[in-house]
């Protein structure tokens, strides 16, 4: 199972074109209860990718035991992650990513020769292509979920 988890039904349309085989709707229902019911008790692992304190807790109370959150999105400086110290004791983690863990010389040409054999589709997940002077209007859509990314363009 793959699950993706959005508030914006467009955005769960994009994840289940791109591989997910389930969703859930946030803004609907709680994404823990429903994760759990679907599951039978949880997920092996879980990633929070927006940068929400919020998501990180929910990302590892979805945990089955022995489960691993990853949080890949930056949440603020300041801002702790709570989680309830006994559901450590059932060997849930949580850990964090910087760029995806990647070896950027190792797994980059990697990625571009994927990306060009046609197996790394990116091409889905660009919502919009702008200018550097359209960068406000692509902080706005992205913060708005209007978007699942914009890319722009140096031309």
């Amino acid at each position: 199972m793959i699950i993706a988890v959005d508030m914006f039904e467009h955005k769960l349309a994009t994840a289940k074109r791109l591989g997910a085989t389930h969703t859930v709707d946030a803004s609907s229902a709680d994404p823990v209860e429903a994760i759990q019911k679907m599951t039978d008790g949880g997920v092996d692992y879980a990633f929070e990718a927006i940068g929400l304190k919020k998501v990180a807790e929910q990302c590892f109370e979805a945990l089955a035991p022995g489960g691993t959150a990853t949080v890949i999105g930056m949440i603020p400086v300041g801002q702790k992650v709570e989680i309830d110290g006994p559901k450590l004791l059932t060997e849930r983690k949580i850990t964090g990513s910087l760029m995806g863990s990647n070896r950027f010389r190792i797994d980059m040409p990697r990625y571009i020769d994927f990306y060009l054999q046609g197996r790394l589709n990116l091409d889905d997940m660009i919502s919009r292509r702008g200018r550097l002077e359209d960068v406000n209007e692509a902080f706005r859509a992205m913060k708005a979920g209007e978007v699942s990314r914009t890319v722009l363009m140096f031309e």
